[in-house]
């Protein structure tokens, strides 16, 4: 499965810094987002430590787990879901030895891509949501007060979305030693459609809002920047982040391409062995 992805930041029309930090690595098939908090510009190193952390960790499969491998997830996401935890430790080790970064901390929203099957892991409220078939799907649950709330029956969406205490977390990287990271697997078809975000992005643009701009925008340059000028025309009172990803079959020449690197690579290792 073939993958085209774009992102997107902007310090919105209120914050005088952005604590907001996204990564895309094709290479890996890295997608990730992560909304720093804590203090001035504590929570924009929060957020790029977790996302460096993470991306570094991945590029080496010989790194070990931080955690028991998890018989329940393939192997990528207990990797991705490890380099999560490595990058909390971190975080929170950075906070304790350095007073001016105490109290910081981010959340993190990714996806690994290994072929047509996604990896997904997450802490706090930056979500993931899945495009298909002219719906929109949010595939990660908010670690905050309210969502929990919602979900124990106690309060409705509307009340929750107007609650004044919307914004206070349950779950981030950097508070506490040791985190519970959410996972999740799927597998995408072609067309399926991506879309990763602060809170910056979705406390402001409705799922069904994000649907119809991506769906109608042609590539997910275009979309990226159309989400972010919607989030700021309504206020623009947060960071906002967003990645774009689309998945489409590979066709045939560039699958022709791939074979022939392949078999490039096998000669090379068969003409330079190891001693």
């Amino acid at each position: 499965m073939k993958l085209k992805a774009h992102g997107k930041t902007d310090k919105g029309l209120v914050r005088e810094e952005n604590e907001d930090v996204f990564c895309i690595e094709r290479d890996q098939g890295l997608l990730a987002v992560a909304d720093g908090m804590g203090g001035y510009a504590s929570g924009e190193v929060a957020s790029k430590m977790a996302i460096d952390i993470v991306r570094d960790y991945l590029k080496n499969e010989e790194n070990p787990l931080l955690d028991e491998y998890s018989p329940k997830y393939s192997k990528p996401t207990n990797r991705m879901t490890s380099g999560i935890r490595l990058a909390n430790k971190a975080i929170y080790d950075t906070s304790k030895s350095q007073s001016q970064l105490n109290g910081m901390g981010t959340t993190i929203a990714a996806v690994l891509v290994s072929g047509n099957r996604l990896s997904i892991a997450h802490v706090g409220d930056s979500r993931v949501y899945l495009l298909r078939g002219g719906n929109i799907e949010q595939i990660t649950d908010d670690h905050t007060v309210v969502s929990e709330q919602v979900e124990r029956g106690l309060m409705t969406k509307e009340e929750a979305a107007e609650s004044d205490i919307r914004h206070i977390l349950t779950r981030a990287l950097g508070i506490a030693p040791n985190v519970d990271v959410d996972m999740d697997e799927l597998t995408v078809a072609q067309g399926d459609k991506l879309v990763l975000c602060s809170d910056g992005l979705s406390e402001l643009v409705s799922d069904d809002e994000i649907l119809f701009t991506v769906v109608s925008s042609h590539t997910p340059e275009v979309a990226c920047d159309q989400l972010i000028n919607m989030a700021n025309e309504k206020g623009g009172g947060d960071n906002i982040t967003v990645i774009v990803a689309s998945f489409h079959k590979e066709g045939l020449l560039h699958r022709f391409l791939r074979f022939l690197g392949f078999l490039r690579r096998e000669n090379n290792d068969q003409d330079h062995p190891e001693v």
